[in-house]
């Protein structure tokens, strides 16, 4: 189906399987990349999460796209804000359960930025940012959800799957699906067909 190569530049099995199912073939090489590293400065500008997605995407493709010549390299990031301060993925459960009671009945945004590198050239980018409001939660509530979902609620900032389980805590969505997943693939795909990347 592809009409040339292609590299996801990024370790989450989440986007690695959005990307998987469109019937793309495609390498995967996460970026060996400190991103708080990269971030520090950027929060200290005070960048905003979609800016913040947008630069963290880009870094990732650009680091993976130096060892791929001539590859176009997908690289994707997802930020969480809540009452304006950025959130992080959870060290462990403790820190999980702390995370879904402070995002529980209130408003929090997911901003998920993917671009396309070649040769450490930006060649298109796109963010796009859902509101999610989380129903009111109590504490035994999330103590039995976490007791189900165990440790994959490591792997996401919001200590939650909408496409699993996660979808129980969700009172309200506005925006996209995949948005929250951590890849807007409609325009990603939309853009590599573009690009003639993607016969037909």
């Amino acid at each position: 189906m592809n009409a040339q190569p292609l590299v996801l530049a990024s370790a989450s099995s989440s986007r690695a399987a959005l990307l998987r199912n469109t019937g793309l073939e495609f390498s995967i090489q996460p970026a060996e990349l400190d991103e708080r590293v990269v971030e520090r400065p950027l929060l200290e500008a005070g960048l905003d999460g979609a800016d913040l997605a947008q630069v963290l995407a880009q870094a990732k493709a650009d680091h993976v796209s130096a060892e791929n010549r001539s590859v176009l390299t997908i690289g994707a990031d997802q930020v969480m804000t809540l009452d304006g301060e950025v959130l992080h993925k959870p060290a462990d459960m403790e820190e999980a359960r702390r995370r879904l009671l402070q995002l529980a009945g209130k408003t929090h945004q997911l901003a998920s930025a993917v671009c396309i590198v070649v040769d450490q050239q930006l060649v298109w980018s796109h963010v796009d940012v859902a509101h999610v409001t989380f129903r009111p939660l109590t504490p035994r509530f999330v103590g039995r959800h976490l007791a189900r979902v165990g440790e994959a609620a490591l792997s996401s900032v919001g200590a939650y799957q909408i496409e699993g389980e996660g979808i129980q805590l969700i009172e309200k969505l506005e925006g996209d699906h995949f948005t929250v997943i951590g890849l807007p693939i409609l325009p990603l795909v939309d853009k590599l067909r573009e690009l003639e990347a993607i016969d037909g």
